[in-house]
């Protein structure tokens, strides 16, 4: 087994927001993957007297420990524990009732002598490189068709769009987010590698349009995590007129996981 990770702010005078982790258990027997990518929060704070990265990183340890420590409970179970458990840590002091509370988005992997289980939720990524060479990529497309004006910007989304009927769906206080996520799994003899990407590496395919993802994911695998985010950094930069990135940060937080089982 081969891993990669490379996880770098779109701004090196903020702290990351995304958090990522490989997991891998001492039994020597399956491992995870965890990427959260932190939704930046408004001016007035979200009601939360937490960081976003605060928030990730409680969300993201609690999802790498169950994921290894609880390898037969399903995805979105182990999803919702972690919030519940991310929540808990601050229900006394911040209003996790507001709808801009910390938040992000989520993908997981978990791989196993049999099985490859997968879940998405928001706008990360999930890809999974098949024996014979297929790509199959995990995506929840829910933001994609959020009508436009219910959306502030690129960067803030309106908070009557979010976690909401007809909206999209993201991780904050509520366990029964899980239920909305994007899961599955299939045999772990048709999945030879795997990727997991925030929506700052995905940029690559949705935003620049370097490719598809059967190439993103050849980028990665045959390039590196490294690369890919440095190739992203160069098309942001060229987009000096914001043709492609419009209202969108000039640089977003990266972070790419790579796997070979």
């Amino acid at each position: 087994m081969r891993t990669e990770l490379v996880s770098e702010p779109g701004d090196r005078n903020r702290p990351n927001e995304d958090f990522a982790s490989v997991g891998l258990p001492a039994s020597g027997q399956g491992g995870s993957v965890v990427v959260l990518d932190g939704v930046t929060p408004p001016r007035d704070g979200g009601g939360c007297l937490h960081s976003v990265p605060w928030f990730t990183a409680r969300l993201g340890g609690a999802l790498t420990e169950l994921t290894v420590s609880l390898p037969d409970v399903p995805l979105t179970e182990l999803l919702a524990r972690a919030v519940a458990r991310t929540a808990e840590a601050h229900a006394g002091t911040c209003d996790l009732s507001h709808p801009r509370t910390p938040q992000a988005t989520v993908a997981v992997v978990r791989w196993s002598a049999d099985s490859v289980d997968h879940l998405v939720l928001c706008d990360a990524a999930v890809l999974l490189g098949g024996v014979s060479g297929e790509v199959t990529p995990v995506l929840d497309d829910r933001l994609a068709r959020v009508p436009r004006e219910l959306l502030v910007s690129a960067e803030v989304c309106d908070a009557r769009a979010r976690n909401k009927e007809g909206g999209f769906w993201t991780a904050a206080a509520d366990p029964s987010v899980a239920d909305r996520a994007v899961t599955g799994s299939v045999p772990r003899t048709s999945v030879a590698r795997l990727a997991a990407l925030s929506d700052g590496v995905t940029r690559w395919t949705e935003t620049f349009r370097e490719g598809d993802w059967t190439d993103l994911f050849a980028y990665v695998a045959g390039k590196g995590a490294r690369a890919v985010v440095d190739r992203v950094r160069e098309l942001e930069r060229a987009d000096e007129a914001r043709a492609l990135l419009g209202r969108g940060k000039r640089h977003d937080d990266a972070t790419a996981v790579y796997v070979e089982l």
